[in-house]
């Protein structure tokens, strides 16, 4: 499949948006991230609509609320508007739940979602728990204080989406190689 002007275009227009957020703790520049998501999901044999979500998947929850929500619309569609507000548990600019009931929202959503916010999903916590894999590895037992639902909470999280996921998917199997990475590393540097 080739991409047209308008992945350049969502591309362009995620970095503008993301510009300068970074990521948590390890202060890399957060279009990585996004970078990494959209190329899972053309790697797991996504559509061009599924890679631009995969762009824009954050937008909405960190750089603009439903403004920014109605500008993908206009530039993108009504499919990649949906898939993003798919893959959102929150609005920018609207009142949050607490991170416990949002998480257990997003996960009841997500066993009813579509398969295209699912894929998208799945290669934004894919990248995610990869990265959580490599960044333990780095700064071990300090990880946790960068994340709302600390350590418990955060495998919690991971093991609860892991159940979701259609279990014959690869990436599904990506994800479960890495919690358990995760659990081994963990069980290793535990006293």
């Amino acid at each position: 499949m080739a991409l047209s002007d308008r992945f350049s275009e969502a591309l362009v227009f995620a970095e503008k948006l993301h510009r300068n957020q970074a990521r948590k703790g390890s202060g890399t520049p957060y279009v990585a991230h996004l970078l990494g998501v959209a190329s899972t999901v053309l790697e797991a044999g996504g559509s061009e609509d599924e890679a631009i979500a995969a762009l824009l998947h954050d937008a909405v929850e960190d750089q603009g609320g439903l403004q920014t929500r109605d500008l993908i619309q206009e530039k993108f569609g009504d499919r990649v508007t949906e898939i993003v507000m798919g893959c959102s548990d929150s609005v920018e600019g609207e009142i949050k739940l607490p991170w416990r009931e949002r998480k257990v929202a997003y996960l009841n959503h997500l066993k009813t979602a579509p398969k295209s916010v699912r894929l998208v999903s799945m290669a934004d916590k894919l990248y995610n728990l990869q990265s959580i894999v490599r960044d333990y590895r780095l700064v071990g037992e300090e990880l946790w204080s960068r994340f709302r639902g600390k350590k418990e909470g955060t495998l919690w999280y991971y093991r609860e989406l892991s159940k979701i996921f259609d279990p014959d998917h690869p990436l599904t199997q990506e994800f479960q190689r890495a919690i358990a990475t995760l659990e081994d590393l963990i069980a290793t540097k535990s006293p």
